[in-house]
């Protein structure tokens, strides 16, 4: 089975600089680390590897620094990698995001599965699988947090829905979008890392695609605007307790109604 997993790179703090031109983080140069959730998609891509044989490939959009993200995936045991990477593709929303990753997808080659990580911790929408699907025209199951069973023609899952847990039966190709805990993620090997080193990373442009018209890439073909992004304040305010106990708790019982704890 060809298996592709979409991982992301994301800022490694709350501490992020935002472009006030145009309203997206700057993520050149800054601190950055897999997003999360994509670990469990990579882990649930070697655990159907175990079991079916074929190839891992990762594909990833950003700046070129978020090749950092494929080696990381190459030093956990995927065979090959992707970046899209284009000024075009700058400040893509939701729609605009999952297009270009479509896009990607087609020129990077034919794949029986899909992976996606259940969401990303910068933009936290849970709608970049499915749409990528969309485009595609493949079906896909969001939520999924067990594998039961898998073939080179089907999959069997379970997604967690919000009042029950619901199995479904899907064919390939197809693509899901794999909750957090469905496996405990490996960690990256230093002799895998050492050995794919000089392992070629294969980076797409705008001409590398199947629709090379800008105007559907970026903040060009993103119909949603940010009006307006700031990091949150951060809170350094330490209160001090230095009443004897009595006081101390009458303080705290009086903070508690206030929360409506009590």
């Amino acid at each position: 089975m060809n298996i592709l997993v979409c991982i992301k790179q994301v800022p490694a703090s709350s501490k992020v600089e935002v472009d006030p031109a145009t309203g997206v983080i700057r993520r050149d140069g800054a601190s950055c680390k897999m997003n999360p959730y994509d670990l469990y998609a990579l882990e649930t891509a070697f655990r159907i590897r175990e079991k079916t044989g074929g190839t891992i490939h990762v594909i990833s959009m950003g700046p070129g620094q978020a090749q950092q993200v494929i080696r990381e995936a190459f030093a956990m045991g995927a065979d090959s990698g992707t970046l899209i990477s284009d000024r075009s593709f700058g400040g893509a929303d939701v729609l605009a995001t999952s297009y270009t990753l479509a896009q990607g997808i087609k020129a990077a080659g034919d794949f029986d599965l899909i992976l996606c990580g259940k969401q990303t911790t910068d933009g936290d929408t849970a709608q970049v699988g499915s749409e990528i699907a969309e485009w595609l025209g493949i079906p896909s199951v969001a939520n999924v947090k067990e594998i039961r069973d898998v073939t080179d023609r089907d999959l069997v899952i379970s997604m967690d829905l919000p009042d029950e847990i619901e199995i479904a039966r899907i064919k390939t190709p197809c693509l899901l979008a794999v909750d957090k805990d469905i496996f405990m993620p490996r960690l990256p090997s230093y002799v895998r890392k050492k050995a794919s080193k000089d392992r070629e990373i294969q980076v797409l442009t705008l001409q590398d695609m199947e629709d090379r018209d800008a105007s559907h890439y970026g903040l060009n073909g993103s119909p949603t605007q940010v009006v307006r992004i700031f990091p949150p304040d951060v809170n350094d305010k330490k209160e001090t307790w230095t009443e004897p106990g009595n006081i101390m708790a009458a303080h705290l019982a009086d903070k508690l109604t206030e929360l409506k704890f009590i």
